[in-house]
């Protein structure tokens, strides 16, 4: 899956830190968190590295979405994964909207427009992925 990602020098949770500052710093909120190591170990008794689900909002760009096409519900919120990549290093990943919003071939309305919040919210997430401190890079 195309994805917009980096590695950081930081734990699990000091990358998760980071991650909502700079989240929030280009208008998003984090809605949901999913703990899948804890919840796979919890109901199948299976350890893993740690991995986390942050469901991250931006509210202007999920109302433009659902104004634009009810449907795109299934791809709200943008899911932001934090995974321990071992040695003290987190890797962040979040799907690329422009990936997932592909226009050609649907039956939405105006594709023009589908492109553009595609566009918008990659350059959203890509904003805030390198608002992570270089530091921990």
């Amino acid at each position: 899956m195309q994805a917009i990602e980096t590695t950081l020098e930081a734990t699990l949770a000091e990358a998760e830190a980071a991650v909502r500052a700079a989240l929030e710093a280009e208008g998003f909120g984090v809605l949901t968190e999913v703990d899948v190591a804890a919840t796979l170990a919890d109901a199948l008794g299976v350890h893993r590295r740690a991995l986390k689900i942050l469901g991250a909002c931006n509210p202007a760009v999920a109302h433009r979405a659902l104004e634009l096409e009810a449907s795109l519900a299934l791809v709200l919120p943008c899911n932001v994964v934090l995974e321990d990549a071992g040695g003290g290093r987190t890797r962040v990943a979040v799907a690329d909207p422009r990936a997932l919003l592909v226009a050609g071939g649907g039956e939405l309305a105006d594709a023009d427009e589908l492109d553009e919040l595609a566009y918008d919210a990659a350059v959203a997430l890509e904003r805030a992925i390198r608002r992570l401190s270089p530091a921990l890079r």
